[in-house]
């Protein structure tokens, strides 16, 4: 393979998405009391299934980044019977804030990355909020690995939209031909990416059976030195 960009996906594959954000939700479950309503158990079970359906809305252009922002804590404290938009607001705005703090990265993420820096250019490819993706990733420390970093808001599109892609291969001045997209979900990162004619590699580290064949497979980060 003649590969001379690496573009990767941020959240689920460097940065610890579930870690860090459980970790963040459950702050604000109990400094908000809403422990008086529901345990944090059922709460977050409810949280994961409202954001994870309106985080579609607004890949689709369905929804507002504004609405989104508060809409899932509204919904959710509300199946418990709290039904307060001012509270979900200020837990919306609290989240953007507390959330791009945390720390917590994938196994392995500085060992690669810093390994691929030395071979390729790597772009950061993330959707997601522009303050909120550029925070984790100078938090994190792994920003000074990047040569760009392309949020979907910044963009204009989301991953899998073909202009995102677009939009990427033209600023870094890439082909398809010498590119290739490392990320966890299969539909926003592999297929969106193979739809566009760029090769890629998956991130399958919880063993998901799927029907599309991606280029490459792999179960931990360090694995990605045994094809680039």
């Amino acid at each position: 393979m003649d590969i001379k960009s690496v573009l990767i996906d941020l959240d689920k594959t460097l940065w610890d998405f579930d870690k860090n954000s459980n970790e963040t939700i459950e702050e604000l479950f109990y400094k908000f009391e809403a422990d008086k309503y529901c345990s944090f158990s059922d709460y977050i079970k409810k949280y994961r299934e409202i954001n994870n359906q309106l985080w579609e809305d607004y890949r689709n252009a369905k929804l507002e980044k504004d609405t989104l922002i508060w809409s899932r804590y509204y919904l959710s404290l509300k199946h418990f019977g709290l039904d307060n938009k001012e509270l979900a607001q200020e837990m919306g705005q609290q989240y953007l804030k507390l959330s791009p703090t945390k720390t917590k990265l994938i196994p392995h993420s500085i060992e690669i990355l810093e390994y691929l820096q030395k071979k390729y250019k790597i772009y950061l490819v993330t959707n997601g909020f522009t303050e909120v993706q550029y925070t984790k990733a100078r938090n994190c420390k792994i920003e000074k690995y990047f040569d760009r970093i392309f949020t979907s808001e910044e963009v204009g599109y989301n991953k899998p939209h073909q202009l995102f892609f677009d939009f990427v291969l033209k600023n870094t001045n890439s082909t398809p031909e010498n590119s290739i997209m490392i990320g966890d979900d299969i539909n926003v990162d592999i297929i969106g990416a193979a739809e566009k004619g760029i090769k890629t590699i998956w991130c399958n580290f919880n063993n998901e059976a799927i029907d599309f064949k991606p280029d490459f497979e792999v179960k931990n980060l360090l694995d990605i030195k045994e094809i680039l």
